[in-house]
């Protein structure tokens, strides 16, 4: 029993460290955007201003192009910040200061994967990978404390099914456990437990079927409770390609609105608000998708907490 606490808290002590891990590659990343934003607007708010000094563009343009330049400053100072309070919440949990090396890389590109190779979710994986998770583990202990058939228990409320399908989605076996809507199945039948006190008084022999029923129900909710985090893993993992496709075509076809938008503007033929809104719309994109990126890695963890520290 100590075992399956102990590994537990390792469990939720590896996942918080890899948040923690992702978190900040993710704001080194969008410290990283802002930075290189800044330095572009920079060098044209110069480019304006001798514009501006020449007499070939107005003062409203080269105020407006300032207020780009003095939102990416704010920009770059708050992501330094996150970036340092970041670093301070993965020594915490890793007990003490991480090697630079260790660290996700300075140099990664905005939106990029900062993250070590994850393995593909494998097809038809077995539910009895479950069975390793600690909570399980742990309800189990105490089936067996009150003389349980574990065998029995597991016949009785552990359905073993394919938790993937071919493609490393969520089974149909696995969703049609959860059809019903209530977010729990009940087509399994009740554990009879032999009672180790029976010669005991019935005032005692009350209290342990209680215990019984008691432990009967625990392992009842370990194994429902099992199977819908992995559901749910599984769920929100299904439509991440597309969206990350969608993202990174967002983020293209807003660089080329700029690239044309500021074309037109140096060839006279568009004012410059046209470009502010198109700096604007891609610096957005880009910041969201830096956050898709990180939301996808997180829900690797998450499948991988709920799988009981089996790699996703």
């Amino acid at each position: 029993f100590r075992s399956d606490v102990q590994q537990n808290v390792r469990l939720g002590l590896l996942g918080d460290t890899a948040q923690a891990w992702l978190n900040l590659a993710a704001d080194r990343q969008r410290l990283r955007l802002a930075q290189d934003t800044l330095a572009a607007r920079e060098k044209a708010f110069a480019l304006t201003r001798r514009m501006h000094e020449l007499g070939a563009t107005s003062g409203l343009v080269l105020a407006q192009n300032q207020t780009t330049v003095d939102s990416a400053r704010l920009d770059v100072s708050a992501y330094g910040a996150q970036v340092a309070k970041d670093r301070h919440a993965l020594e915490l949990l890793a007990g003490g200061s991480v090697p630079d090396a260790l660290l996700p890389g300075q140099d990664d590109a905005p939106g990029a994967q900062a993250a070590t190779a994850w393995l593909d979710v494998p097809a038809s994986l077995p539910s009895a990978v479950l069975l390793r998770r600690p909570d399980i583990r742990s309800a189990e202990h105490q089936l067996r404390a009150m003389d349980a058939n574990i065998g029995v228990a597991r016949a009785n409320f552990f359905p073993r099914i394919s938790l993937t399908a071919a493609i490393g989605t969520a089974s149909r076996a696995l969703s049609a456990l959860f059809g019903g809507g209530n977010g729990a199945w009940t087509f399994a039948p009740g554990l009879s437990l032999p009672l180790f006190d029976g010669g005991a008084s019935r005032a005692a022999l009350r209290v342990a079927e209680v215990d019984q029923q008691l432990a009967v129900n625990a392992y009842d909710r370990a194994v429902q409770t099992a199977f819908k985090e992995v559901a749910d893993a599984l769920a929100d993992r299904q439509a991440w390609g597309q969206r990350l496709a969608a993202s990174e075509a967002l983020v293209a076809a807003s660089q080329r609105a700029l690239d044309l938008s500021d074309a037109r503007f140096k060839a006279g033929t568009d004012n410059y608000l046209a470009v502010l809104d198109a700096q604007r719309t891609l610096y957005a994109a880009q910041q969201q998708h830096i956050g898709l990126r990180l939301a996808e890695q997180l829900s690797r963890v998450a499948l991988y907490k709920a799988l009981g520290g089996e790699a996703p």
